[in-house]
């Protein structure tokens, strides 16, 4: 079993290594879609599903490799916070997420040349209050490009959290229990693929 990573994300990839998991990446020319209209969770999935579609009708796959595709978007208030388009916008997704707790979505989808399975997964996170200095010194530092909701909490973003609640590598990019439970749906238990 090989995974074929349908992202451009470091943060999966370095996921995926840390569970031992063979893989390749092909980065999926989907283009994300949507405003959450229909609620974060399904276009997380929605998302997921379209690139790991994208990547398997356009891939050469082996046999044995399963295509992922991976969504993460960030939802407060009934607004979705996905990846800001420049600094400006990142600091008004920092400052309306400043002092409050949001959820951090993620859709997944695995398949196969004739199966395909989803999952999601949501993780709570609170912020402490943000000055305009901090949010200032944070979009500075340049963390915050490429990042779902404006940040990353596995670098400098650790320090604009008072608690998460949940499955933290969610947060940084990929659920690794929702992950598990797909790979075991396709016949992988944990840890088999050492």
């Amino acid at each position: 079993m090989r995974l074929v990573l349908a992202s451009r994300s470091p943060q999966r990839e370095a996921i995926l290594r840390r569970l031992g998991l063979s893989f390749r990446v092909v980065v999926s020319r989907y283009a994300e879609g949507g405003d959450g209209g229909d609620g974060p969770e399904r276009l997380a999935l929605a998302n997921a599903c379209g690139k790991a579609r994208e990547v398997a009708g356009r891939a050469r796959l082996e046999d044995g490799e399963l295509v992922l595709g991976v969504d993460t978007v960030v939802a407060l208030g009934g607004r979705t916070y996905g990846k800001p388009r420049g600094a400006a916008e990142a600091g008004e997704f920092l400052a309306a997420l400043g002092g409050r707790t949001h959820h951090v979505h993620s859709g997944l989808c695995l398949l196969d040349g004739g199966r395909e399975a989803t999952a999601a997964a949501r993780t709570a996170v609170t912020f402490r209050p943000l000055t305009t200095e901090t949010i200032g010194a944070y979009l500075a530092a340049g963390e915050w490009r490429q990042r779902a909701g404006a940040y990353a909490i596995q670098g400098l973003g650790s320090s604009l959290v008072t608690a998460i609640e949940g499955d933290y590598w969610n947060v940084v990019g990929l659920p690794v229990a929702a992950l598990i439970g797909l790979l075991e749906g396709f016949g992988t238990p944990p840890l088999t693929w050492l």
